[in-house]
């Protein structure tokens, strides 16, 4: 097997194992971290009734006016300020961490550091 294929599978192994674990809730949504080479997203999701409450990410033009990447820390905290602001707006305060079967470290870090900055509850 390529090496890109296998890790991959080991990716979406540890994606499913997280998601075993954690459920969001109309009253405890679960924030959801993905993260590329070059970009970083986050989505609050309502796993009942399946639909996406609010999200941010590094692609959008409010968060290219604030930062130069996505791709680093500091990127990564922005858009973690930017979707608790916005889950704050929503009238959501707490939420569930979906790390995405990535590390909690580095940018996913900085990701629910910048959401906890914004006022969210973890």
């Amino acid at each position: 097997m390529e090496k890109n294929k296998v890790k991959k599978q080991a990716l979406k192994r540890r994606q499913r194992r997280v998601r075993g674990k954690i459920n969001g809730t109309p009253e405890v949504p679960r924030l959801r971290v993905t993260r590329s080479n070059n970009h970083i997203y986050a989505q609050v999701i309502d796993d009942v009734a399946g639909r996406t409450l609010v999200s941010a990410s590094s692609l959008e033009a409010e968060f290219k006016a604030a930062a130069s990447k996505g791709s680093d820390i500091a990127g990564a905290t922005l858009v973690g300020e930017l979707v608790g602001k916005r889950a704050i707006a929503a009238s959501i305060d707490t939420v569930v961490f979906d790390r995405g079967g990535y590390l909690y470290h580095g940018r996913v870090q900085a990701l629910a550091d910048g959401a906890r900055t914004a006022g969210l509850k973890f």
